[in-house]
This record gives C-alpha cells, sequence and structure tokens, in this order.
C-alpha cells in the first residue's frame, strides 16, 4: 500500500511532463486502434460473405464479359438455386468525384439472393416493374439527398452518355456491416440501350451470382461450372463470393502490410520517448533512491516504484486513447461515410489498444528499473541533481 501511495505521488511531481507522456501515448493508442480498424474493414466485406453465394467472371479478367446465353446452362447445374446476373455500370453522379457502385442486375434474382438487403415489399415491387427504376441504400440516400420518385442522372464511363433513373426504393442493411452505398438498377434497360447504340457489346454480362443449395456444395457446383466452359470462346472461372472479394483485396495488400507497419512504428516511437522520459525521471531521484536503501529499502522495492510509475502512466495514456476511440471513430464515420460504410471499433481493437499501452510502460521502464534498483549507495548519495 505505501509503495502504491508513493507511485501516485510521483506521477504528480512533474505535472506538464507526466501530462505530455500520458498524452502522447493516448494520441499513440489512438492511432494504433483506428489503423487496426481500418485494416480490420478492408477484410469486412470478405469475411461477412455469404458460404452459399458462387461467383462466376471471364476467366481472364472481370473487365471482359460472358454471354448471356451462359445462363440456362448455369441453372442447370446439380446443387445450384438460383442464378442472377449483372454488370459493373461505373457511372457518376453530376461530377467525378460523386463516385459509387452502381450495378446493372436482374432484379428479382438479385435481391433473392441478398436478403441483407432489406426493403418494403411495396418498395421492392415499384423497382421490379418499372425498367428505368433503381434501389439505392441508406447511406448513399442520404448522402445525396435522394428520396423515393427522385429523377437522378448518372454520366456513364465504361457506357458512355447520360442515363437516367426514378429511385424506386430505398434499402438499408441487415446488419451493420451491409454495403449501403449501392445503387442498382435492371440489366434489361441497360442491355436495349447498348443494342441500339452498340450490338456488338449487347446480351453480355460481367458476372453470374449463383445460390448453391448447401455451403458444401460450392466446390463441387465451380468445377462443374468451369468445365462446362472450358475451351470456350469465354472460359470461365468461379469462386466463393469470399474469394471473390480476397481477390480484390490481394491487389492492395501491400497497401494493408504498410499500414500495419505504420501502427507498430507509431507504438515503437512512444515507446522510445516514454522511456527517454522514465529514464530522466530515474537519473533525477538517484539521490532518493539511495536514501531509501539507507532506511532499508530492499532492490525489489525501488524496482517496484519505478517500474510501477512507468506502467501507470502508460495505461493512463491506453484508458484515454481507448476513451478517445469511440468519438473518433464515431467522425469518421458520419464525416468520412463515402469512404467507409461503417467504421466500428470491436473489443479486440480495444484490448490491442489496453496491451499496447501496457507493452509501452514495461518496456520504457525496464532500463530505469535496472539503474535505480542496482545504484550503489555511495554513488547514489554523492551525486548532485
Amino acid at each position: 500500500m505505501f509503495i502504491l501511495k508513493y507511485i501516485i505521488r510521483n506521477l504528480f511531481r512533474h505535472k506538464l511532463r507526466s501530462v505530455l507522456t500520458v498524452v502522447g501515448v493516448a494520441v499513440a493508442v489512438l492511432a494504433f486502434g483506428l489503423l487496426r480498424t481500418l485494416v480490420g474493414l478492408w477484410y469486412a466485406g470478405a469475411e461477412h460473405a455469404s458460404d452459399t453465394r458462387l461467383v462466376t467472371r471471364n476467366a481472364i479478367s472481370l473487365v471482359f464479359p460472358l454471354p448471356f446465353s451462359y445462363l440456362d446452362r448455369i441453372r442447370g447445374v446439380p446443387g445450384v438455386s438460383s442464378v442472377s446476373y449483372g454488370n459493373w455500370f461505373g457511372g457518376v453522379y453530376i461530377e467525378e468525384k460523386n463516385f459509387f457502385a452502381n450495378y446493372a442486375v436482374e432484379p428479382r434474382t438479385y435481391l433473392a439472393l441478398y436478403p441483407e438487403f432489406v426493403l418494403p415489399e411495396k418498395e421492392k415491387n415499384d423497382f421490379i416493374l418499372d425498367r428505368k427504376g433503381c434501389i439505392v441504400g441508406e447511406r448513399l440516400a442520404k448522402t445525396y439527398g435522394w428520396k423515393v420518385g427522385d429523377l437522378i442522372t448518372l454520366k456513364g464511363t465504361i457506357f458512355p452518355g447520360n442515363w437516367e433513373f426514378v429511385v424506386r426504393g430505398i434499402y438499408h442493411g441487415a446488419e451493420k456491416a451491409t454495403e449501403e452505398r449501392l445503387m442498382l438498377f435492371h440489366w434489361s434497360y441497360l442491355n436495349e440501350s447498348v443494342r441500339q447504340s452498340s450490338p456488338r457489346r449487347a446480351d453480355q454480362v460481367g458476372f453470374f451470382m449463383i445460390g448453391v443449395k448447401r455451403p458444401e456444395l460450392a466446390p463441387e457446383v465451380s468445377l462443374a461450372v468451369d468445365s462446362m466452359f472450358k475451351n470456350s470462346l469465354a472460359e470461365t472461372l468461379t469462386e466463393t463470393e469470399k474469394a471473390f472479394h480476397m481477390g480484390f483485396i490481394a491487389m492492395t495488400e501491400a497497401i494493408m502490410v504498410a499500414i500495419q507497419i505504420v501502427s507498430y512504428m507509431v507504438i515503437a516511437i512512444i515507446m522510445v520517448v516514454a522511456a527517454n522520459t522514465m529514464a530522466m525521471t530515474a537519473r533525477e531521484r538517484i539521490g532518493e533512491y539511495a536514501t531509501l536503501k539507507t532506511l532499508g529499502f530492499k532492490a525489489g522495492h525501488l524496482a517496484g516504484l519505478i517500474f510501477g510509475e512507468s506502467v501507470a502512466i502508460s495505461l493512463l495514456g491506453g484508458l484515454l486513447g481507448v476513451a478517445a476511440t469511440f468519438p473518433a471513430a464515431h467522425w469518421i464515420e458520419v464525416e468520412l461515410a463515402q469512404y467507409f460504410p461503417f467504421f466500428s471499433v470491436s473489443m479486440q481493437t480495444l484490448l490491442y489498444e489496453m496491451l499496447a499501452a501496457l507493452s509501452v510502460g514495461v518496456v520504457s521502464g525496464i532500463f530505469p528499473t535496472w539503474r535505480g534498483a542496482t545504484i550503489r549507495i555511495a554513488q547514489g548519495l554523492k551525486r548532485i541533481g
């Protein structure tokens, strides 16, 4: 109890130094937590992918289309429960910076495959019946102030021209991780327009979405589909939805690794700063430590005082950093919603933040503790300052 009181008093002997160290640890912990959350969100799409959905695309690249005629043959594969199809549209709203994901799909089968897109029944029916209709996610609608019934125009990039759509529904995600910044419209509307302007590009799709009856049938169905179109003019590559997402993630894996390295470097830097602070503190108190030894305090007592102070400062900074994580994450989720569908900090990340803070305290306290605990009484008493 005496050592604990002594540690608490020592924390406030140099208020400015202690406050700056605590704030420094808090900022480092906060940065560490936010960077780890960002990396986790990058993989969120793959982690929440369905086990019963497969994606079939051109074996060469997603850029190359597949014939629409493949649809009926895929439907006949044993184990397939439903098939949908679509194209990446790549349109922009008003100007280039207003970019969001937009797909031309077959509405009935696509919505059946994605029950996580929750839509009122009336709005769903209105969307299905209106060839120029579209549905948008709740976050996307809030960003641009869209309401049901609004007429919106997208500028085509892959398919040039101005394309008009009527908002027939606004869906919300069944889970927080569900993407709510999508726009879906009729593939038939796109195909009919392309047939008039570029007949050679008509009756082609960018991908087929396949629903399988049971997750364990996914490998068998994938192999059957790809074998069916082997040696054709447009061979296919069929993979699980998770593998499909991981393919995109792999393209930016180097960036994710760099972000992870930066998160650890932040902690390493604050370790050096905290170690320097504790070394300075221990050097200033060498005379006190020698005096305590003359009063009967053992090396273990002194080690507890010094090490405890280092850990206490770091844990205070860690708690402050954890507390600051929630408003920081909320601000990112609100202000940067265009880039982050959600920015939720997990309990695991909070735990890692506290472990990082504890690591800072332990590492930064090792040398000062060893120096203070092993100081000789005569050497310490003759030291001034």
